[in-house]
């Protein structure tokens, strides 16, 4: 009874309170407003640079930063000859390599992104880290991060707003936004699940190719990060995603919507 009431709850809220994602046209449950998830991704996000050492490595460090920003600027490009520019508003885009050996890299709302200098040489170029770049950021633009968040205070707070659950258990609320984005000790959390991962690579092989990046570059890339885990445990960056047979039908399924964006 208690799981029945539970699912019709969180049916309820999704009638009301339902966004849909960019390009896929996926509609999503979304209880937390773009302004607040901005607000905490920021305040998480400084905070975070503060507790991590940032890279030295000078020329990864431009490398990094200059394939955030052509992503970054294909993005903008895309939503405003789509009308869709005021999904953007308030985003403050930054880009940094934090000196880890975790293979792993994330996007939070608003367009803060981290990658590890563990996920280099598995990228080996420009190319394959735009591969991982737009993957991340494909995430913050459908706003995954929201819609994670949003079924976890529909599963276990009643569908109350993330505004209320601040005000009464603010160390809860921050809690769920590092959840929301794996942003936890180690990163040892779960982010997003299968359907929003393969989103995620659609969205990202079409920010990749209209930012200059050969979206067939992709390929290779994932069966470099799946011999990378060797039978083991995955990489934290593999943990939620579709298995290398299904990633790889549906990259190629995605592929020749992708080259339309791409000029070399």
């Amino acid at each position: 009874m208690y799981k029945k009431l539970i699912a019709f709850s969180i049916a309820v809220v999704m009638m009301v309170a339902c966004t849909t994602v960019p390009i896929t046209g996926r509609r999503q449950l979304n209880l937390v407003s773009d302004a607040q998830m901005q607000q905490m991704s920021y305040d998480a996000y400084n905070q975070f640079l503060k507790e991590n050492k940032i890279s030295r490595d000078a020329q990864a460090t431009a490398m990094v930063k200059r394939t955030g920003q052509r992503i970054q600027r294909a993005v903008e490009q895309y939503m405003a000859a789509n009308n869709m520019s005021d999904q953007l508003q308030g985003f403050q885009w930054e880009h940094n390599l934090i000196e880890d050996a975790q293979v792993n890299a994330w996007a939070m709302a608003g367009g803060k992104t981290v990658t590890y200098t563990g996920i280099l040489p598995i990228a080996q170029n420009e190319t394959g880290l735009a591969v991982v770049m737009g993957h991340e950021i494909a995430h913050a633009i459908a706003k995954h991060g929201n819609e994670r968040m949003s079924l976890q205070l529909a599963q276990q707070f009643g569908g109350q707003t993330l505004s209320a659950l601040a005000g009464t258990q603010p160390g809860v609320a921050q809690q769920l936004l590092m959840t929301a984005y794996g942003v936890s000790s180690g990163l040892g959390v779960l982010k997003y699940g299968r359907d929003q991962e393969s989103e995620a690579d659609r969205l990202g092989l079409i920010f990749m190719a209209m930012a200059g990046y050969d979206p067939q570059a992709s390929i290779a890339f994932w069966e470099r990060m799946e011999a990378k885990a060797g039978g083991q445990s995955p990489p934290e960056f593999l943990s939620t995603h579709p298995s290398a047979g299904t990633r790889r039908a549906n990259l190629q399924r995605y592929m020749p919507e992708a080259l339309q964006y791409y000029k070399k």
